[in-house]
């Protein structure tokens, strides 16, 4: 089952005292970059955040943020700097009169400022933080998780039915490749026939004239391959490991294989098929991005 890149979750952990709540997304990336909002109290817990997450997400842009909802500022051993408060406030007020903004400042705009809030009792009561946040990350990331295997089945269910359209396409290119290849025989013999009745018969152009007509008529041997690039994309989609990057290389191959076909095409619905072909190349790389 594929799993999408794009998710969302979140969770909560506390006591009567303390309620932390923790919220993960991802969105698209060619490699696992986590980024983290903390709360100050938290701060010194960045790496064991990114481990947790590590554990869990192998790609993507993965954003954790955590925010303390309630509690007794007393019991966490929180207090208030409120020099730095009024600092703030003071800074904020000077700027909306520079910039003649409307609006007075309030309560939600200094709390964006982490540096008003001190924790002299770090140890014990970060420790005991820390716990809920553990708690919280993984319930989030875990229902994140859930989101993007449901959103992974919707991709897969697209992905298959682009697969399916681009064999129906390949097997027409085959048929119509034999049936012409009859046709190109009786024009290549008129052309020999036209070379053996000049006064001096170049064998060596005779030869070359037949090698390039016989490698330009033949896309059995691209056909083939196409088909067990397909294959391997369904093996990929019903695996349970992680395939996104190996989904994009293969679609590198599949175009690769189309564009032979289209320079050996010597029939309009040859050609036009090979477009559409690459077409669904195209979508199904737009999606493949979004595959972890």
């Amino acid at each position: 089952m594929l799993l999408s890149m794009t998710g969302f979750g979140q969770g909560e952990s506390g006591d009567g005292h303390t309620q932390i709540v923790a919220e993960v997304r991802s969105v698209n990336s060619r490699f696992l970059d986590i980024v983290t909002r903390l709360p100050r109290s938290l701060s010194g817990f960045e790496n064991d955040v990114k481990d947790l997450v590590r554990q869990k997400i192998s790609r993507g842009r993965i954003n954790v943020f955590v925010s303390l909802q309630s509690g007794d500022l007393n019991d966490l051993g929180v207090q208030i700097d409120y020099e730095v408060a009024r600092g703030y406030k003071n800074m904020l007020t000077n700027l909306k009169e520079k910039l003649d903004l409307q609006g007075e400042v309030r309560l939600e705009h200094l709390l964006t400022f982490s540096e008003i809030f001190s924790t002299p009792n770090e140890e014990n009561g970060n420790e005991q933080l820390w716990g809920f946040a553990k708690t919280a990350i993984l319930q989030a990331i875990d229902e994140m998780n859930q989101m993007k295997t449901q959103e992974g089945g919707n991709l897969t269910l697209d992905l298959l039915q682009r697969l399916e359209k681009m064999t129906g396409h390949i097997d027409a290119i085959e048929s119509i490749s034999r049936q012409q290849i009859p046709a190109e025989f009786l024009a290549l013999k008129s052309r020999i026939n036209e070379i053996l009745q000049g006064p001096d018969v170049d064998r060596s152009r005779l030869e070359m004239e037949i090698a390039m007509l016989a490698d330009r008529l033949d896309v059995t041997e691209e056909c083939v391959r196409f088909r067990s690039h397909i294959q391997l994309f369904y093996d990929m989609v019903n695996s349970s490991e992680l395939v996104g990057r190996r989904l994009n290389f293969l679609l590198q191959e599949m175009n690769r294989e189309a564009n032979t076909i289209g320079a050996k095409a010597n029939h309009a619905d040859i050609s036009h098929r090979v477009v559409f072909i690459k077409e669904e190349i195209e979508r199904l790389r737009e999606q493949v991005q979004n595959i972890e």
